[in-house]
C-alpha cells in the first residue's frame, strides 16, 4: 500500500543510501561477533516506505557506523528475500497473510519486528470537486450511476478505478464483480504514473475514480473524499474471490530476519524501536517526492531537527 511509488530519478537518489561492502550475504548480525557492519534494507516502491529506509538508513550510518545496503524489491518477492537472509528487515508492511504463516509459524525464518507507529487504509476515492456536486457518489451503491463520469480510452463502456502497481494489495476486481458495479480496473503501473494522472485531472477539475491509500502526501495537495463500501467485519477478506467488504485499518509491521533479529546487535535492537507517526512520514515524504530532495538529503534534514525523537530508538549504551 503503500503510500510516490516508483520513479527512475527517486531510485536513483536511493542509490546513495546503498554503500560499498564486502559481501553479499553480509549481514548485521556479524556485529556480534566483530565483522563487518552491514545492515541490508528493503526498499519498496512508495515514497513514504521509501522515507522510513532512509530515516533508518542514515541513522544506522551515521550513528551506529554501519554500512547500509538496500535493494528495491516487491512486497512478495521482499518476504522471500528476508526468509532467506538476503535482506535483514521490512521497515513497513501492509499485511500478507500467507507470507506470514508460512515464514513466522512454519519456517520460523522471519520474527516480528514492531509497530512503524503509523496506520494505513487503502479505499476507493473520488475527488472533493467532484462529491461537492454529487454528494451521493460516496456511497458505493451509487457508482453505477456516475460511471459514465468515469470513463476513459482504457475502460471501454466501463467506469474506470485508476490503479497503481499490480504489485499491490489490492481487492479491487473481486469487490466489482461481488458488488455488480460498472467499472473495470486500469493499472497505472506505478505510484509515480498514478499520481501523475491524478494531478492531471485535478488541474482539469475532471471526475475520477481512483484506489488510494493514507497516509500519502498528495493528500496535503489534493483534496479525496473516500467511496463508503460494505463495512469491514473480521473475516470479511477471508476467500479473495468472494471479498464484498472495504478494506481494514492496518497497523504497519516491520519484520526481521530471525537470526538477524537474534544476532544483530545494534542495528537489530535500533530498527525494533524505529516507530514515528504519520506526520512524520509524510514530512520526509513530501521532501522527497515534492521537493525532490534525494531520500538521503531529506533524511538528513528531518534527523537534524528532530533529535528528540530518533534518540529514544538507539540502543541503550
Amino acid at each position: 500500500m503503500r503510500i510516490l511509488r516508483t520513479t527512475t530519478a527517486v531510485i536513483g537518489a536511493l542509490g546513495v543510501l546503498t554503500l560499498s561492502a564486502c559481501g553479499a550475504a553480509e549481514t548485521g548480525k556479524k556485529d556480534a561477533v566483530g565483522g563487518d557492519k552491514t545492515v541490508k534494507l528493503t526498499v519498496p516502491s512508495w515514497v513514504g516506505a521509501q522515507a522510513n529506509t532512509a530515516v533508518a538508513g542514515y541513522i544506522l550510518k551515521k550513528e551506529l557506523g554501519y554500512t547500509v545496503k538496500t535493494q528495491q524489491m516487491g512486497e512478495v518477492l521482499a518476504w522471500d528475500a528476508l526468509s532467506k537472509g538476503d535482506i535483514d528487515a521490512i521497515m513497513e508492511d501492509w499485511g500478507h497473510p500467507k507470507e506470514e504463516k508460512q515464514y513466522l509459524t512454519t519456517k520460523k525464518t522471519v520474527v516480528k519486528g514492531g509497530d512503524l507507529g503509523v496506520t494505513g487504509h487503502i479505499g476507493w476515492y473520488v475527488p472533493k470537486y467532484f462529491a461537492d456536486k454529487h454528494p451521493d457518489v460516496t456511497d458505493y451503491k451509487n457508482l453505477n450511476k456516475y460511471a459514465k463520469d468515469f470513463k476513459t480510452g482504457e475502460s471501454g463502456d466501463k467506469g474506470e478505478i485508476l490503479e497503481g502497481s499490480p504489485d499491490y494489495v489490492t481487492n479491487d476486481d473481486a469487490l466489482i464483480k461481488n458488488l455488480k458495479l460498472d467499472l473495470k480496473t486500469n493499472y497505472s503501473g506505478s505510484e509515480a504514473a498514478q499520481i501523475t494522472a491524478i494531478k492531471k485531472y485535478a488541474k482539469e477539475q475532471k471526475p475520477f475514480l481512483t484506489y488510494w491509500w493514507t497516509p500519502q502526501w498528495l493528500n496535503a495537495q489534493v483534496d479525496m473524499v473516500e467511496v463508503k463500501l460494505p463495512e469491514y467485519k473480521a473475516g470479511c477478506d477471508a476467500d479473495p474471490k468472494k471479498i464484498a467488504c472495504a478494506y481494514p485499518n492496518t497497523p504497519l509491521q516491520k519484520y526481521l530476519n530471525a537470526d538477524f533479529a537474534k544476532n544483530g546487535g545494534e542495528a537489530a535492537e535500533f530498527l525494533k524501536k524505529f516507530k514515528w507517526t504519520t506526520e512524520q512520514q509524510n514530512e520526509v515524504a513530501l521532501m522527497i517526492a515534492g521537493e525532490k530532495m534525494s531520500p538521503e538529503a531529506a533524511a538528513e534534514k528531518w534527523v537534524k531537527a528532530n533529535e528528540a525523537t530518533w534518540k529514544a530508538w538507539l540502543p541503550k549504551k
